[in-house]
């Protein structure tokens, strides 16, 4: 197994662990204040410090992680469901149908992302649910493009000739044939994707447009600690570790998957 695969695998299982047993790492509440311990160091009492309230920041780290873990997978989940249906209905009967996705397509990536999700936050609201679903809606073009491209590739091959031949539907060689056979670059594109969807909820909640306080996310973790930046350094420096390890375990974890799927870096290895 590649290095890499192993060791953003271990990354992001270590990630997913902490988020999924919060309860287990920490006695705290999240929301649980104190003020006449606010902003105190890391000690054995409170392991990454307290904040301006006096919330225990590990505590919060952890239900932190679930969140942007939650959003990074729904998100990708949303956009690469829209993603493999447009992508085999485009690849698979081309033509005009393939001309009128791709189009449509073309105009999606003409908008700037960013904006794009700044204004449907501003319409919709800052929510989990919204921004899930705005990142899933806004990241799904990169994954029809590559699906088409597969499914393009498959459908001149004899086993779908073969589908053909006796008899099943469109729909049933799409669905059966095609899509489970076309999917594995989706799987790679799906580790970037949620490491590009935790950037972006990070992104909007340090700007007040994502998770709303008192529920943790680090985007908005890092929102209270830059008011405080030379006297609690902490409040900074662990919600910026955890965007830079979560990002970087899912990135190096797609590296390694595509190069451990890919037929020719293979055949180059050996």
């Amino acid at each position: 197994m590649n290095k890499m695969v192993i060791t953003g695998a271990t990354i992001v299982t270590l990630l997913v662990i902490m988020a999924v047993c919060a309860p287990l790492f920490s006695s705290y509440d999240y929301k649980e204040q104190n003020i006449a311990e606010r902003l105190q160091p890391p000690s054995s009492k409170h392991l990454m410090g307290t904040d301006e309230y006096g919330r225990d920041v590990f505590t919060r780290m952890l239900y932190g992680a679930r969140i942007s873990m939650s959003v990074g997978l729904i998100a990708v989940l949303i956009a690469t469901f829209i993603g493999i249906i447009l992508g085999s209905i485009s690849g698979y009967f081309g033509g005009v149908v393939d001309n009128i996705i791709m189009r449509f397509v073309d105009i999606v990536l003409t908008i700037p992302t960013l904006f794009l999700i700044l204004i449907l936050v501003v319409f919709l609201g800052p929510s989990i649910f919204n921004i899930m679903l705005i990142i899933g809606l806004t990241s799904w073009t990169d994954i029809a493009r590559i699906m088409r491209a597969e499914v393009m590739s498959l459908k001149k091959i004899a086993f779908v000739d073969a589908a053909r031949l006796i008899g099943l539907r469109k729909r049933e060689i799409i669905l059966r044939h095609i899509i489970p056979n076309a999917v594995s670059p989706i799987f790679v594109y799906m580790t970037f994707g949620i490491s590009g969807a935790i950037l972006i909820e990070s992104g909007l909640s340090f700007l007040g447009l994502g998770v709303q306080p008192p529920q943790p996310s680090w985007g908005n973790i890092l929102t209270a600690g830059k008011d405080y930046i030379h006297s609690a350094w902490w409040m900074i420096a662990y919600p910026g570790f955890a965007i830079f390890l979560s990002v970087f375990g899912f990135n190096i974890l797609g590296e390694g998957l595509r190069d451990y799927l890919n037929p020719k870096l293979k055949k180059e290895d050996l």
